[in-house]
C-alpha cells in the first residue's frame, strides 16, 4: 500500500471523495450491465402443467396438454424476447376416449398439427432478481396452423436460479378457425380457458 506524504494528506478532502465516487459509480455500472445481459429460461416439461376449461350448458369439460419443450432469451434491457414454446397437441386429455377421439379428429386435428407454438416477441415489465414480478410476455401463437398475436400475463417467482411462473388467458379457437364442438344437445363457448403452471432454470446467455 503506497505511504501517502504531507502534500498529499493537505489535497481538500472533497477530492479524495470525488474519486472514491468516481470508483463506485464505474463499479456498480459494470455490475449493472453484467445483470442486464441477456438471459436464458429453460423450462421443464416434468414440472409444468396445462390445463384447460371448456365452458358447455350442462357442464364445463376439463383437460391438460403437455408441455413438449421450452426456452425463452430475453433482454431485460430493451425487452425483446425470443424462443419457443412447444405443446404437445397430440396429448390432449379430458378423461373421456369418445370426446378426446372427437377433438383430435375433428377439432385440433392434431395428427396434422402435432403442436401449438408459443414464440415470445417482448417482455413488457421488470423481472426482479428475486421474488415476485408481474409481466406481459407479447409473442405468436401458432395453432391449427395459423399464427395469431397474444399477449400473455404472467405471474413470475424468482429464487434464486428457479424461476416459477403462471398464467391465464383465453382462445378464441372459433374466432381463430377452429370448429365448434356444438351439438343440438350440449352448447359449448367459443373461447377456452387456459391456466398454465410452469417450472424453469434461469441462466445467462452465452456471449455471442
Amino acid at each position: 500500500m503506497p505511504i501517502l506524504n504531507s502534500q498529499q494528506l493537505r489535497k481538500p478532502p472533497c477530492r479524495l471523495c470525488a474519486g472514491i465516487i468516481f470508483v463506485f459509480v464505474v463499479g456498480l455500472v459494470a455490475s449493472l450491465r453484467v445483470s442486464a445481459q441477456e438471459t436464458v429460461v429453460t423450462l421443464d416439461p416434468a414440472q409444468t402443467r396445462i390445463e384447460y376449461t371448456l365452458g358447455a350448458t350442462l357442464h364445463a369439460v376439463h383437460g391438460t396438454f403437455r408441455l413438449k419443450s421450452g426456452a425463452v432469451h430475453f433482454d431485460p434491457a430493451t425487452g425483446k424476447a425470443g424462443g419457443t414454446i412447444v405443446v404437445d397437441a397430440t396429448s390432449g386429455n379430458s378423461g373421456n376416449d369418445g370426446r378426446d377421439s372427437k377433438m383430435h379428429r375433428e377439432i385440433l386435428e392434431s395428427p396434422k398439427y402435432p403442436v401449438i407454438v408459443f414464440t415470445p416477441a417482448r417482455v413488457k415489465g421488470v423481472v426482479n432478481a428475486q421474488g415476485a414480478s408481474q409481466v406481459e410476455v407479447s409473442g405468436i401463437f401458432r395453432l391449427h396452423g395459423q399464427d395469431h398475436d397474444l399477449t400473455l400475463p404472467l405471474a413470475i417467482q424468482m429464487a434464486g436460479s428457479q424461476v416459477t411462473a403462471s398464467a391465464h388467458f383465453a382462445v378464441p379457437y372459433q374466432k381463430w378457425g377452429l370448429k365448434n364442438p356444438s351439438t343440438f344437445i350440449l352448447r359449448v363457448k367459443d373461447t377456452v380457458e387456459i391456466d398454465v403452471e410452469a417450472t424453469g432454470h434461469l441462466a445467462a446467455a452465452p456471449v455471442r
